[in-house]
């Protein structure tokens, strides 16, 4: 791939995911484009992109942005994050809140929003609760794959055994072990397809609780910047923003207050 066509790949992939590919990523794209272009028996790179680009349906362009964008998470990652949630639900439990309203911003394959849903379900043991959780991507393969909730045995490898046996269901196909999400699970996620370089969002809010982990490290800060300004918008007064362990919001938004490494309060 020559530069000049590197370049409008790169502008692309801005434009349509707010997602910046570094001058260094040439290698990473060519990796990820090699599956699709075969796929569709085409051989050169500038074919490929006259090929999205003259695609009416739009349909390519999804394709294309799925194979792109990195989906890389696991149950329960960043395990503090989750027990810092525990304590907020104790503490808005004991202040009498019952109704709840959660963001999982960057869903991927569904682990982080199912994490949540079972930290909460544990959390709320003996309450009565109106409880949800908004779960987005931009990719709708992975947001396919999220909803299906099934999961290998490696990938649950990091759920707790006495949560594994009470939200998860294991069936046995072809000699491998799946392990499949509970309906009692399920049922407070909504799925949705969600380009988080374009804020304002629809939503209304007020979110308790917003996740939005191990995306902005792949936006620009202005990107960055306007993200963070609609998330603050959404949460409620005392609301929680997580963000990924590499990741930083100083100097970014005034809004919020670091309360721990990579964890955010919206001041009352």
């Amino acid at each position: 791939m020559d530069d000049k066509t590197f370049n409008k790949f790169r502008a692309l992939v801005f434009k349509k995911s707010g997602i910046y590919l570094r001058e260094n990523k040439k290698s990473l794209l060519l990796s990820r484009l090699g599956k699709r272009m075969r796929d569709l028996d085409i051989k050169d790179h500038k074919d490929y992109l006259n090929y999205i680009l003259n695609d009416n349906s739009g349909q390519e362009i999804v394709q294309f942005l799925d194979v792109i964008t990195t989906n890389v998470t696991s149950f329960f990652r960043e395990e503090k994050h989750f027990e810092v949630l525990t304590q907020y639900m104790k503490q808005w439990l004991g202040e009498g809140q019952r109704k709840f309203r959660f963001w999982s911003a960057a869903c991927s394959s569904g682990e982080e929003p199912y994490s949540t849903a079972i930290t909460l379900l544990e959390a709320t043991k003996g309450y009565q609760v109106d409880m949800k959780i908004l779960a987005t991507d931009l990719s709708t393969r992975i947001l396919a794959s999220a909803k299906k909730g099934v999961y290998t045995e490696d990938k649950i490898s990091t759920v707790k055994k006495p949560m594994l046996s009470e939200y998860f269901k294991r069936v046995t196909d072809e000699g491998q072990n799946l392990y499949i999400v509970k309906d009692s699970v399920k049922s407070i996620i909504s799925f949705n397809s969600i380009n988080l370089s374009t804020p304002p969002f629809k939503m209304k809010g007020p979110f308790d609780a917003v996740f939005c982990r191990n995306v902005m490290i792949y936006f620009n800060n202005d990107t960055k910047s306007a993200l963070l300004k609609d998330i603050a918008r959404l949460l409620k007064l005392g609301g929680i923003l997580f963000v990924g362990h590499a990741e930083s919001l100083t100097g970014q938004l005034s809004e919020l207050k670091a309360i721990k490494p990579s964890v955010y309060f919206k001041e009352k």
